[in-house]
């Protein structure tokens, strides 16, 4: 098994991190310099800002964000949402960002994933998706855009299977049925893409307990646990969860 990683992640919105439950109910949760420069000193391997309203204000990424929290900060930062060309994803590069996500943009149109992977390097091009149980599509989850507010009437599975095919180089999974809930990841989703690709799988949505990053990884096949709400508010350090991990056996870098 590869070295397991966390990457917390600071979703924000007018400038502070905030947090909801099924993608609504959205709190504020602090400041992201604060919040990224203390997670690396806790031992974050990766750190993710996502502009969780860009796309539904079809605005581009606040690049004054990603300057600031990656001027505090030393590890990987994948920064996402608002991009939707090339031009956004150089300007995000160029920012700071190490890794840029993209998620509606993918949908609408596929070749910006096989481009960006061109231009770029498939290591810095990670694709989002967003899925929802839909007994009515052949894997049991539908793919969802736009902040979870549109359905799209397509197989997430399959186009997860589609992106790496585009060149992506990691692949973040959230289910809207576990996003924000603490009842752990949704191991059923998290688990039926990461048997379909090679490129690593990052658990999102729904971590609470130290045995959910453990499901995520061992039951999910996740290489990248993501989780937010366990760490703004502390309930968890990075470090309890690495030695948690490590204590059952997984390799992690503490």
């Amino acid at each position: 098994m590869k070295t397991i990683k966390i990457m917390p992640c600071l979703d924000m919105r007018d400038g502070r991190v905030v947090k909801g439950i099924n993608f609504v109910d959205i709190k504020d949760v602090g400041d992201p310099v604060e919040h990224a420069g203390f997670y690396q000193q806790e031992g974050a391997d990766e750190l993710a800002v996502l502009d969780i309203s860009a796309t539904l204000e079809n605005r581009k990424t606040r690049l004054e964000w990603v300057r600031n929290v990656s001027s505090v900060i030393s590890i990987p930062l994948t920064v996402g949402g608002g991009i939707s060309g090339l031009e956004d994803i150089d300007a995000a590069l160029e920012a700071g960002a190490d890794r840029i996500l993209m998620n509606s943009a993918a949908v609408r149109n596929p070749n910006l994933v096989r481009e960006a992977a061109s231009v770029h390097g498939s290591d810095r091009i990670t694709v989002a998706l967003d899925g929802k149980r839909n007994p009515e599509m052949p894997s049991g989850f539908e793919l969802v855009v736009a902040g979870g507010t549109r359905a799209t009437g397509r197989d997430a599975i399959a186009w997860a299977q589609e992106c790496q095919d585009l060149g992506a180089g990691v692949l973040l999974p959230t289910s809207m049925d576990g996003d924000g809930t603490k009842k752990g990841y949704d191991l059923e989703f998290i688990r039926a893409i990461s048997q379909r690709v090679s490129i690593p799988v990052v658990a999102s949505g729904g971590a609470g307990e130290l045995e959910h990053f453990y499901e995520g990884a061992v039951e999910g096949g996740a290489e990248i646990l993501l989780a937010a709400s366990v760490f703004h508010y502390r309930t968890f350090s990075i470090r309890q969860v690495k030695e948690y991990l490590k204590d059952k056996g997984l390799p992690v870098n503490l």
